[in-house]
C-alpha cells in the first residue's frame, strides 16, 4: 500500500468515527437563534478545535493520558456523562431556545465555550477519534510519520468547517418548528450515544463484569 493510499484509508476511517454529518443537526439546534456571522465563527472554531485536538492526540496523546493517569475507558465514561446532560437539556427544549433578547443573549465567551464543549469535544473529537489517532500514530512511528497524519486530520477539519457553514441554508429551510422537532429528536439520539459511550467505558474499566 502506498503512502497516499494509507493516508486516504486513515482519512476515511477518521471520517466514519468523527461523523460530522450526524453532528450537523446538533450544531443547528445548539446555535438556533444566532446571527449568521456568529454561527460562521462557531463553525470555524469547531473545525479548528477538532484539528488541534486530533493533532495533539497524534503527537502526544498517549503521553498526556499517561501523565494524568487517564485511560480511554475513563475518558469515554466522562464524555458520555457530559453528553447525557446535554441530551436531557435538548429533550426539554433548552438547547436551542427561542429568539433571545439582549439581556438573555449569551456572551461571545460563552458561545466560544459551546463551540469547544460539547460541539468539538466530545461530540466530534471524542474518545473514539482520539484513541483512533493515538493507535494510528503508534503504527506510524517517527516525527515525519506523525507529521504525515496531519493531512487526513486537516481534510476532516476542512470538511467539518464547510458542512457547518451550510447550516444557515438548512436552518432557513427547516424553520422554527422543524428546528424544535430536530432538537428533541437529536436529544434522544444524543442520549443513546451517551449511553453507548458510558457502556463501552464501563466495559473497559470493569471487564470482569461483562466477561
Amino acid at each position: 500500500m502506498t503512502e497516499y493510499a494509507y493516508l486516504l484509508k486513515v482519512a476515511v476511517a477518521l471520517f466514519a468515527i468523527v461523523n460530522p454529518i450526524g453532528s450537523l443537526p446538533i450544531f443547528i439546534s445548539a446555535t438556533n437563534g444566532w446571527q449568521k456571522a456568529e454561527r460562521s465563527r462557531t463553525a470555524r472554531t469547531v473545525a479548528f478545535t477538532v484539528m488541534i485536538v486530533l493533532a495533539v492526540s497524534t503527537f502526544i496523546g498517549d503521553g498526556v493520558l499517561d501523565f494524568f493517569g487517564i485511560t480511554i475507558p475513563s475518558f469515554q465514561v466522562g464524555g458520555g456523562i457530559l453528553l447525557l446532560l446535554i441530551a436531557i437539556s435538548m429533550m426539554h427544549g433548552k438547547q436551542g431556545g427561542t429568539r433571545q433578547t439582549a439581556e438573555e443573549a449569551q456572551t461571545l465567551a460563552e458561545r466560544e465555550v459551546i463551540a469547544i464543549v460539547p460541539l468539538s469535544i466530545p461530540l466530534l473529537a471524542g474518545p473514539g477519534a482520539i484513541s483512533s489517532m493515538i493507535l494510528t500514530a503508534q503504527q506510524h512511528p517517527g516525527f515525519w510519520g506523525h507529521v504525515s497524519l496531519l493531512l487526513p486530520i486537516a481534510l476532516i477539519a476542512l470538511f467539518i468547517w464547510g458542512l457547518l457553514l451550510l447550516s444557515d441554508v438548512i436552518t432557513e429551510y427547516l424553520g422554527t418548528i422543524g428546528i424544535n422537532i430536530i432538537t428533541r429528536l437529536m436529544g434522544i439520539i444524543l442520549a443513546a450515544m451517551a449511553v453507548e459511550f458510558i457502556a463501552h467505558g464501563l466495559e473497559g474499566l470493569f471487564p470482569k463484569l461483562v466477561a
